[in-house]
């Protein structure tokens, strides 16, 4: 049974750091593709980054130059270190994985965490 359990989210002011993790369990996660995906209230799911097989990453636009993500195979663990925050970047952070699919589209993905907050303040 495919199982996301993400961590690391909190309360940081702009332009402060957070590392989020994604701890994987059902698979491993060299075989699958990974994502971090957030939401806002009342707004349609977001992509951040995306990383596949393989350990390419791709990111949103809105993030680019600002998050890296990556992943430890042998923790099978995926990681999003977030810098210079800013107060949009907040909301409810998702991990996503899917076997077949990769990219930044939300519907590509069949497995979710339960997300972990994350809020910027000024």
């Amino acid at each position: 049974q495919v199982q996301l359990v993400e961590s690391g989210g909190g309360s940081v002011q702009a332009g402060g750091s957070l590392r989020l993790s994604c701890a994987a369990s059902g698979f491993t996660n060299n075989n699958y593709c990974m994502g971090w995906f957030r939401q806002v209230p009342g707004k349609e799911r977001e992509a951040v980054a995306s990383i596949d097989r393989h350990g390419v990453p791709t990111y949103g636009y809105s993030v680019k130059g600002r998050v890296t993500v990556s992943k430890d195979n042998a923790k099978n663990t995926m990681y999003l270190q977030m810098n210079n925050l800013k107060p949009e970047d907040g909301g409810v952070y998702y991990c996503a994985a899917d076997k077949v699919f990769c990219g930044l589209y939300a519907s590509n993905y069949g497995y979710w965490g339960q997300g972990t907050q994350v809020t910027v303040s000024t």
